[in-house]
């Protein structure tokens, strides 16, 4: 009997270390993975995980993995998503990742001076975006984001946000609306005093304006001060951008006099002030500038063809400059917009 009971506890202890030595070779051998991606799909278990990698021939059995990731108390922590396993990994390796979900994230550019439709156009243009809003209009749009009747021009951070697959268009949004939600209230806080602005929105209106008016960042803070030096006499902004959002679609890409003289609610030609909403998504940069505009006594300036701008402080010295970088031996730049009279 004692015999008997020795033998069974050496085979057991011999078991013990086979299975033991067997999963540790298994925890920590190179698996045979491609460069591979895959998606996990939301409700899948450890164990039906562990299944279809074995089924494929990644895993040498449908056990050891599950096991380990019971013994790391991490049974049931498999995230879902879409997931690049390289080649070499080992199963210690490909568990850490889908624990921790380290998904493959893609980057969506969202520029400095789009409209929203433009936004909405990059969006449902990326690749393993969900597309849920389909033809909804922007008012639709605003409600399923959670504000219903506020105005989306302007309203979302230029950026480049990354996505994992599965992402809603929804989502996406949000994320850029809360930022530039947040970046708005903390620049007006901190904003210059005496400014010609009654709130944050003012603050985006103009930061639209200043933002397709230049490319330049050097030039921000000029032009926000010449747009705030006629907020404050109550002159009109004369803003070519303004007139060409109101104009829309008509637009053409040549803009007339004849345009310049229709009135819009946005045309700054016609109504002073600024226009009822922005016109496009202003950047960190401009607005910065509107609420710590550069203090000077322009009150002018045009585009002279390279990028840049001339300022004038006088209606004469800007004459004389639009003749010289406007009207003598080249056609007007639309392209980068000019205060004209």
């Amino acid at each position: 009997m004692v015999r008997l009971v020795k033998s069974i506890v050496a085979i057991s202890l011999i078991a013990l270390v086979a299975i033991g030595s067997y999963l540790a070779w298994a925890w920590n051998h190179e698996l045979v993975l491609g460069s591979d991606r895959r998606v996990v799909k939301t409700g899948v278990s450890m164990h039906a995980f562990a299944r279809e990698l074995h089924r494929e021939g990644v895993l040498p059995d449908r056990y050891s993995l599950v096991l380990l990731a019971l013994l790391k108390g991490q049974g049931r922590a498999l995230k879902a998503g879409e997931y690049q396993f390289e080649p070499g990994m080992t199963q210690r390796a490909l568990l850490d990742q889908v624990v921790s979900g380290k998904v493959i994230e893609y980057p969506l550019a969202l520029i400095e001076g789009w409209t929203f439709q433009q936004v909405l156009q990059a969006i449902h243009q990326a690749p393993k975006i969900e597309n849920t809003l389909g033809e909804s209009s922007p008012e639709q749009i605003m409600d399923k984001l959670g504000y219903p009747g506020l105005h989306p021009e302007g309203q979302f951070y230029p950026d480049t946000y990354y996505y994992s697959v599965g992402t809603s268009d929804v989502s996406l949004l949000r994320r850029a609306f809360t930022r530039m939600q947040s970046r708005v209230h903390a620049e007006w806080a901190d904003r210059e005093s005496g400014l010609p602005l009654n709130d944050p929105y003012d603050a985006l209106k103009l930061a639209s304006i200043v933002e397709k008016e230049t490319g330049l960042t050097s030039e921000r803070q000029l032009i926000a001060g010449v747009f705030i030096n006629r907020l404050r006499r109550g002159t009109r902004l004369q803003s070519d951008p303004t007139v060409i959002y109101g104009l829309g679609v008509s637009f053409n890409g040549n803009l007339t006099r004849k345009d310049l003289l229709r009135d819009s609610p946005y045309s700054t030609y016609t109504r002073s002030g600024l226009p009822p909403t922005p016109i496009a998504m202003p950047g960190g940069d401009s607005l910065y500038a509107v609420l710590h505009p550069a203090t000077t006594k322009a009150l002018y300036f045009v585009a002279r063809g390279d990028g840049s701008h001339q300022f004038s402080e006088t209606l004469s010295a800007h004459n004389k400059a639009v003749i010289k970088y406007q009207l003598v031996g080249r056609k007007r730049d639309f392209s980068s917009y000019s205060i004209s009279n």
